[in-house]
């Protein structure tokens, strides 16, 4: 039995597969924030307001939507089609782990939770820092353009560790680049809304259309893993990895600009509200 998904040199069943380090993590991550989570609530002298409740209920959804995200992505079917068969399945995941996993998680931590941990770990200075636009976006890019250079692919996913150490750096990092954006703290966030649209265009727009045009463009496959793999229902590895380039360049767009979109409306709503006509009321 192996805890993490990885390349496997046998022809693709549907029979399912146990992954209990998936399991393992995705416990790890939901355990102890509802630990944490009730703990403050019986530590409270008074009863939560309705509007603190809703707000509360809301980010515990929020949180475990994420874990549940991450959870599809690692374990099996798609976690071992990702590690060792497709390199269309291995985007899929990449894009779950940083733009649904990665902001599901940051949005569902409440603000004294956030304080919490980085006091414990003594991380705050250090995710000061790395909470800087440029800082963020940087790493993050960073970190996808050497995950999916073909060294690190052939690599990391021949093996259980390896795979999850790309597995682990992409929710890392993914979390990190939504931090400017939705961090629960006030002061590890842009304050603009022009400013975080242009920020989230640039970081998680123009940037990975890069890598993602050599995929989809490249005139043979770039990794070994998926071009020696057994085929998956007769898909060849050139038209696989066009595939995952087209899921790169295009599969976050409904959730990049449905960001920027949803920001717009509120900075156009906030305008309004604290515009001298809306604050002088009807005139009588």
């Amino acid at each position: 039995m192996r805890f993490w998904c990885s390349a496997l040199e046998v022809p693709w069943t549907w029979g399912w597969r146990a992954y209990p380090g998936v399991w393992a993590a995705s416990l790890a991550i939901a355990v102890p924030y509802l630990m944490a989570r009730r703990r403050e609530r019986s530590m409270r002298i008074q009863p939560l307001d309705p509007a603190e409740a809703a707000t509360q209920g809301r980010q515990r959804w929020l949180f475990l939507a994420g874990v549940a995200a991450f959870w599809v992505a690692s374990d099996w079917p798609l976690g071992v089609l990702g590690a060792g068969y497709l390199a269309s399945a291995h985007m899929v995941q990449f894009m779950l782990y940083t733009l649904v996993a990665a902001p599901l998680l940051v949005l569902g931590v409440p603000e004294p939770m956030a304080r919490k941990i980085l006091a414990k770990l003594r991380l705050y200075r250090v995710m000061t820092r790395l909470t800087k636009p440029v800082a963020a976006g940087v790493v993050f890019n960073a970190c996808l353009v050497a995950t999916h250079s073909p060294w690190a692919v052939d690599t990391l996913r021949a093996n259980q560790f390896g795979s999850f150490v790309m597995d682990l750096i992409w929710l890392v990092s993914g979390v990190l680049v939504w931090l400017p954006i939705c961090s629960p703290l006030a002061e590890h966030r842009l304050r603009s809304y022009p400013a975080k649209m242009v920020y989230l265009f640039l970081a998680l727009g123009v940037v990975p259309a890069v890598p993602a045009g050599f995929l989809t463009f490249a005139g043979f496959p770039l990794y070994a893993t998926y071009e020696l793999a057994p085929r998956f229902y007769g898909l060849d590895a050139a038209t696989d990895q066009q595939m995952a380039g087209l899921i790169m360049k295009l599969g976050g767009i409904p959730i990049v600009w449905g960001t920027i979109i949803a920001m717009m409306m509120r900075w156009a709503d906030e305008s309004r509200a604290s515009s001298p006509a809306a604050a002088e009321g009807p005139r009588g």
